[in-house]
């Protein structure tokens, strides 16, 4: 959608405008299940866009994009030299000709696919160009040695080593509704919108952040208020809890056999994205404000990026240098961080340090019920529970970790 011609993205806009024409806008007093329906209805509606603006073509034994005026030509010699059956020699070579015109034809194209491939194409292409990218996973071995001899086991393997197990078990009450989503304006919307690259590949719904600046710009107003019910009403839809994991080969790990050689990213809804760089945006205003947030933290914080903690680190190395000290630099990690967060926990210490009650809510109904589809060998394996963790890929997640390790 991002790619439309101005007359095709026109009209989309009016269809758009059709669509929507009947549906009343959330309104202040939703409540979760209308946000629900929303959430189903919008995704169902922008799906349908493309579909109807899309040029129906028949299928057909020659539908086939690379062929040509030059392989028609070729094709026709090939079919006057067999009906004269007179000089075999001249048939033969009309026939190469043919197929190294359908080789030099389907090469070209190939290359310029690759060239241009962008967003969730990506994916597609990788499973043609680079086989640990989706065909094929080779036997994995465990940390006890223990080896996948049948593809379920590997897959098996594969997907314990995505998913840490579900939920830490402990209690939590919920807050009451706060006041946070008052704060939530159509400029803040718009920041959250326009930050995210449209090349970022989309989730199981398909739309891509192409597809949600068109939205945005076609109304405000409602996408807006779209964006502020969830936090309003505490509850993140179902529909962008939906997420598609794909297992990725680590660069420069050579043993492929190995389970820790793989790691695995997740596709998730790019509207949901939307509020949860919305929600990221208080969370951070809230830390700075309640001191919760160390001062030595980079990341999550305005004015404090990771570019910004490599240049404190490169000019104090300098600086030692200059009077004749030897710098050193201890670097940690934190094995699987983001997987690690319990969520009772999480809720928990938001709850202590004071934060706002639509903040609590929302964190918790984001971290509930989420589904991934792990993509293994181009095969989708059956949806699984997530319940532990924060999810990766979501905006909202560094500033959550943050507050979970303060």
């Amino acid at each position: 959608m991002a790619a439309m011609m101005e007359e095709d993205a026109k009209a989309a806009e009016k269809l758009s405008m059709e669509q929507v024409k009947e549906r009343a806008h959330l309104h202040a007093e939703c409540t979760a299940d209308e946000v629900e329906q929303e959430a189903a209805w919008c995704q169902e509606a922008i799906g349908n866009i493309p579909n109807a603006m899309t040029m129906k073509i028949m299928i057909c034994a020659k539908s086939k994009m690379w062929w040509n005026a030059n392989i028609r030509e070729r094709r026709m010699m090939v079919g006057r030299e067999n009906r004269r059956r007179q000089n075999s020699d001249e048939a033969a070579r009309a026939e190469a000709e043919l197929h190294k015109s359908i080789w030099q034809s389907k090469r070209t194209m190939w290359s310029e696919y690759i060239h241009n491939v962008k967003g969730a194409e990506v994916w597609r292409a990788a499973q043609s160009t680079n086989p640990r990218a989706g065909t094929t996973v080779e036997a994995q071995t465990d940390r006890e040695g223990k080896q996948a001899n049948t593809s379920p086991q590997n897959k098996v393997m594969l997907s314990c080593k995505s998913f840490h197990p579900n939920g830490d078990g402990l209690y939590y009450e919920l807050p009451p509704t706060g006041s946070a989503h008052t704060r939530v304006t159509e400029q803040a919307v718009e920041r959250a919108v326009l930050c995210q690259l449209v090349e970022k590949a989309p989730g199981p719904d398909k739309l891509s952040f192409g597809a949600i600046r068109l939205l945005w710009q076609w109304d405000k107003q409602r996408f807006a208020r779209r964006a502020k019910a969830p936090i309003c009403t505490g509850s993140h839809p179902v529909q962008w809890k939906r997420a598609s994991g794909v297992v990725i080969h680590k660069p420069g790990k050579e043993d492929s056999t190995r389970l820790k050689a793989y790691h695995y990213i997740s596709l998730v809804s790019c509207i949901g994205k939307v509020v949860e760089k919305v929600v990221a945006e208080l969370l951070s205003n809230a830390g700075e404000k309640r001191g919760v947030l160390s001062e030595e933290q980079f990341g999550s914080k305005r004015g404090q990026s990771a570019i910004d903690a490599v240049a404190i680190m490169v000019a104090r190395a300098h600086a030692a240098w200059r009077n004749g000290h030897i710098t050193g630099v201890l670097l940690t990690d934190i094995k699987a961080a983001f997987p690690s967060v319990a969520k009772g926990r999480l809720v928990n210490l938001m709850k202590v340090m004071e934060m706002d009650g639509d903040l609590i809510r929302w964190t918790e109904s984001s971290l509930s019920g989420r589904t991934v589809e792990m993509i293994i060998d181009g095969n989708a394996i059956k949806r699984h529970t997530v319940e532990a963790g924060v999810p990766h890929g979501s905006p909202v997640s560094p500033i959550l970790f943050a507050i979970y390790t303060s």
